[in-house]
């Protein structure tokens, strides 16, 4: 029996649109990004065949996620600095939204993109609570920092009011997201086994929970590059310099940034990596980037393998 060939279909997504390439017939079709329009859009692909390729956008993208998950058609999420990049390669200047669509087309086309799991409830609701989360403790910082300039009386009162009501927020929401996890068999369960690594906190691990579904789906090297915390060689011609990460997710990167100094603190493993890594590289902070790679590997094969850390 004959092999069906891929269809890569490429979606440019905005707030009031979403822009289709369809390679096969090479149709750019317009819709808007609302439910009944996505569903009806959705209804004619083929579940065997058609697989779109569409960058992250936050929120912008959870329609039309979540309509082709219940349909059954594979779809892949890809960071807009690497989309940037290969569009950059392939010499494509222009930017308009059918021409984006095409490129993600070209994109899937030319990378074979892995499927990303069907989105669960209960993560999207630990994303959204702890995305809040994130939100007010980088406000409490903020505030923090300008409290340690202020001298007015009136000033410094307000301040410390604001960041004790922050404080409480912060806590409050910690609360809300420990429930989500609580009223969830697999989602405690996975909790479970991060925090039973070295350096991940439990604050920490609901981060990863949240915004890294796709821990133990996916290969080492995939799932580095997904946090970005891949390194990637930086040469040109006869220049050779030091390789560097880049792109991915931010706030996965400062939460295994932050489990790699604890688990350097606390753990004689990744402190005799560390050391040793640091001496040879001359760089601590190179080092302790390598340490959050190496705890990645590790949560990612514990997620897969379902054992806790040994």
């Amino acid at each position: 029996m004959d092999m069906i060939a891929q269809n890569y279909v490429g979606c440019d997504i905005s707030k009031q649109w979403l822009d289709f390439f369809d390679e096969t017939s090479g149709r750019l079709r317009r819709i808007d990004n609302q439910a009944d329009a996505i569903a009806a859009y959705v209804a004619g692909l083929d579940p065997s065949r058609d697989f779109v390729v569409m960058e992250a956008t936050g929120v912008h993208d959870r329609l039309l996620r979540h309509a082709l998950a219940k349909a059954g058609v594979p779809f892949s999420r890809h960071n807009p600095a690497h989309t940037h990049h290969y569009s950059k390669s392939t010499r494509r200047r222009a930017k308009t939204d059918p021409l984006d669509a095409r490129m993600l087309s070209d994109y899937g086309r030319r990378y074979n993109p892995e499927a990303e799991p069907a989105p669960r409830e209960e993560v999207e609701r630990l994303q959204s609570l702890a995305g809040h989360r994130d939100h007010l403790v980088e406000m409490r910082a903020a505030l923090k920092k300008h409290l340690a300039e202020a001298f007015e009386e009136i000033v410094i009162a307000d301040l410390e009011e604001t960041i004790a009501f922050l404080d409480t927020r912060i806590k409050a929401f910690e609360s809300q997201i420990a429930e989500v996890i609580r009223q969830n068999q697999d989602t405690a369960r996975d909790h479970a086994l991060m925090v039973s690594v070295p350096g991940v906190s439990k604050v920490g691990a609901l981060s990863l929970l949240a915004l890294l579904p796709e821990l133990g789906q996916r290969s080492p090297k995939a799932i580095a590059a997904l946090a970005g915390l891949a390194p990637f060689d930086n040469k040109s011609g006869k220049l050779s310099r030091r390789s560097q990460i880049q792109g991915g997710r931010s706030r996965v990167r400062r939460a295994l940034y932050m489990a790699a100094l604890t688990a350097i603190r606390t753990c004689e493993r990744f402190k005799t990596f560390y050391t040793a890594l640091a001496a040879r590289s001359g760089s601590k902070k190179l080092a302790i980037i390598a340490v959050a790679r190496k705890l990645l590997v590790v949560l990612n094969a514990i997620m897969r393998d379902k054992t806790a850390f040994a």
